[in-house]
C-alpha cells in the first residue's frame, strides 16, 4: 500500500530504484523508533535526543555543570545509549556477517579514516549549534510540532542535499 502511494506521487520505477530491497524494512523500522520514542516520553516525561543522552554519559567522567545536570537521571540513559550501540551491533552480525573476518566484515569502510574522524568532529560541532542532533530534532522535535524542530530540520536537509550534489559535483570519491 505504501509503496503504491509512492509510485503515484514519484512516478514508476522511483520507488524500485530508491528501495531495492523493498520499503516493508523502513516503515516497520520508523515505527518502532517511533513507539520507543513515545514509550520514553510517557515513562519518564523526557524527549529521547541521542545526543543528550550521549552527553548525560559524561557525566560520570566531568564534574563541569553542563553534565552534571543529568546526574538524577543518567542510568537508564546510559542503558538507551548501550542500546544503540548493542542494536546497531546486532543488525551488523545478523545482516552483514560475521565481524571478526577482514574481508566482508560488518565493520568495516571504504571511506578513508581521516575522513571518518572529520566527518565525526563535524557532527559533533553541528549537534552543539543546532541544540540537538537530527534524530532529537527529527522524530521528537517534529513529532511535538517544535517550530525550532522543523526550522532544525528543514536546514539538515537543505544543507545535506546541497553538501551532496556538490560533492558529486567535484568528484569527490570515498
Amino acid at each position: 500500500m505504501i509503496a503504491g502511494v509512492l509510485a503515484d506521487l514519484l512516478g514508476a520505477g522511483t520507488v524500485d530504484a530508491l528501495f531495492p530491497n523493498g520499503i516493508s524494512r523502513y516503515a516497520i523500522g520508523g515505527l518502532l523508533v517511533g513507539l520507543g520514542t513515545v514509550l520514553i516520553y510517557l515513562g519518564t516525561g523526557i524527549t529521547a535526543g541521542a545526543s543528550t543522552f550521549l552527553e548525560s554519559t559524561l557525566s560520570y567522567v566531568s564534574g563541569r555543570s553542563r553534565f552534571t545536570q543529568y546526574r538524577p537521571s543518567r542510568d537508564w540513559r546510559v542503558v538507551f545509549t548501550l542500546g544503540i550501540i548493542g542494536g546497531a551491533a546486532v543488525y551488523a552480525l545478523i545482516y552483514q556477517g560475521d565481524p571478526w573476518s577482514i574481508a566482508g566484515s560488518a565493520w568495516t569502510t571504504e571511506v578513508s579514516p581521516w575522513r571518518l574522524f572529520l566527518g565525526g568532529i563535524l557532527v559533533g560541532i553541528g549537534t552543539r549549534v543546532g541544540k540537538g542532533c537530527t534524530s532529537g530534532h527529527g522524530i521528537c522535535g517534529v513529532g511535538s510540532v517544535s517550530r525550532t524542530s522543523l526550522v532544525g530540520v528543514a536546514t539538515f536537509l537543505v544543507v545535506a542535499i546541497v553538501t551532496a550534489n556538490a560533492v558529486s559535483a567535484l568528484g569527490v570519491g570515498l
